[in-house]
């Protein structure tokens, strides 16, 4: 097989995924007709128009959602990502088809849910076998891309590097160019370091170069100029790596304002499709916790009535959602004289404000089973930053870098920080540093999966710690 025979035959390549995709939701249909009736049944005509429609609207979704583009560099879950929203958007679409064209009695509800799932299912084994299959591919040596990095200082060994980490992107650095002055160096790791030619374009046709990456600090926006007209004749993909490794990224991203691109170096996650994903997950998910846990907190209350004088429920203000002042709902679990203070004291190992019962609600947690009810009022997430009292807030968020980042997502009652182990007290500074860093991880890569991931882990191992008291 030659190396570069998937790039001379790309449009093939494409067409075929296409066909495939179209093959996929044909016979999801079918086969989930077959599952809800039998073998021998026939497709009556409304089914099969309803398939076709499927068909077409998956490969007009599947097209809006840049399903077609080059996945090369792209991680695994970006992906499951993008099949869940196309699979969601073609089962919205024949829904309201349906709803509007008054036909939806004519189909078999089991049916559909049945389509859709197999669809989705299908779907995505596919394109994660398609990935895994160039990714081995790329691995040794075919469906490679290869480039040349302008620029040999830090930026440009830094995404040197980070390519050589990712062999399965399938991206081959030829050698550097640079000024004249760096290019003595002679190489980098074993990579040549070459003076850029005066015919680069010319240079980059000779050698067979796939891609110019153009690795400047962003004050060299004179050289990129040059560059760009010296290319201006070549076919060779050109990239731009910005000059922004060293700043604090959060969900950053590439997109157009008013054809101006633009990069987002801060955003939250919680825009667009996103925000009705989480508010499902989480008004659904509380909605049906609190219904099995009601005789729980019942039992809860008469304790702490029993057992000590004072309010059932305890009340503080915490900063929520993009600094917003919210009232989160605890079980009460301290001494009610202990409790009127300006400034918050974290509860330690021998905390004498605790009462008895409430030290045993704490260790398991039980203290916070009130916060689904802040969940369903949507003041908080069931997976987010745990939320800290103001006075922590206004104390840490000069100390700890990035630290109000955590708010530009809801707090949770469960986080990423709390199922590795940082909860609790928090006594010194590099805790909390460390607990930040696992509410920003979380927030970065945030996801359905992730977060049912993480209430999956809570179940086993974050209801019972050593550092809850």
């Amino acid at each position: 097989m030659q190396p570069n025979i998937l790039k001379r035959h790309a449009s093939l390549v494409t067409a075929l995924v296409r066909l495939a995709d179209i093959v996929i939701t044909a016979v999801a249909g079918y086969a989930a007709f077959v599952i809800k009736f039998s073998f021998d049944a026939s497709l009556s005509q409304n089914y099969v128009i309803a398939i076709l429609l499927g068909c077409m609207f998956t490969i007009v979704g599947f097209t809006l959602l840049g399903f077609y583009e080059p996945t090369r560099g792209r991680s695994i879950l970006s992906v499951f990502r993008r099949v869940i929203l196309a699979w969601c958007l073609i089962m919205l679409t024949l829904t309201v088809v349906a709803f509007f064209s008054k036909t939806s009695v004519a189909f078999s509800r089991v049916w559909f849910f049945e389509w859709m799932l197999l669809g989705f299912g299908i779907s995505l084994l596919s394109r994660l076998l398609m990935i895994v299959v160039l990714r081995l591919f790329r691995h040794v040596g075919y469906n490679i891309r290869t480039i040349v990095i302008v620029g040999s200082g830090e930026l440009g060994q830094k995404v040197y590097h980070r390519l050589c980490k990712g062999r399965w992107t399938g991206y081959r650095v030829v050698c550097f160019l640079d000024r004249s002055a760096r290019a003595k160096q002679g190489a980098i790791d074993g990579i040549a370091v070459h003076a850029i030619p005066e015919n680069l374009g010319e240079w980059i046709v000779e050698q067979g170069i796939d891609e110019v990456w153009i690795a400047l600090p962003l004050r060299a926006l004179t050289v990129m100029k040059t560059l760009l007209h010296q290319l201006r004749f070549s076919t060779a993909n050109i990239k731009v790596v910005p000059d922004i490794f060293e700043l604090d990224l959060l969900n950053h991203s590439v997109f157009e304002i008013a054809g101006m691109p633009v990069i987002n170096l801060r955003a939250t996650p919680m825009e667009g499709m996103n925000v009705l994903i989480k508010s499902m997950e989480d008004k659904i998910l509380s909605g049906i916790i609190l219904m099995l846990i009601s005789p729980l907190l019942l039992v809860i209350a008469i304790g702490i009535k029993i057992t000590s004088k004072g309010p059932i429920f305890y009340k503080q203000q915490r900063d929520g959602f993009d600094g917003q002042v919210i009232r989160v709902y605890k079980f009460r679990s301290m001494y009610v004289h202990h409790e009127n203070k300006t400034h918050i004291e974290q509860a330690t190992k021998h905390d004498a404000r605790i009462t008895p019962f409430g030290r045993f609600l704490r260790k398991t947690s039980l203290d916070e089973l009130p916060q689904f009810i802040n969940v369903l009022q949507g003041r908080m997430s069931i997976v987010g930053p745990r939320p800290h009292a103001i006075s922590h807030n206004e104390h840490y968020k000069s100390l700890v870098k990035q630290y109000m980042q955590r708010h530009m997502v809801k707090p949770g009652i469960t986080g990423w920080a709390q199922i590795n182990g940082f909860r609790g007290e928090t006594d010194t500074l590099e805790k909390m540093a460390k607990r930040i860093e696992y509410d920003l991880y979380y927030i970065e890569n945030w996801s359905l999966v992730f977060d049912l991931k993480i209430i999956f882990l809570t179940i086993f191992k974050g209801f019972i710690n050593k550092n809850a008291y």
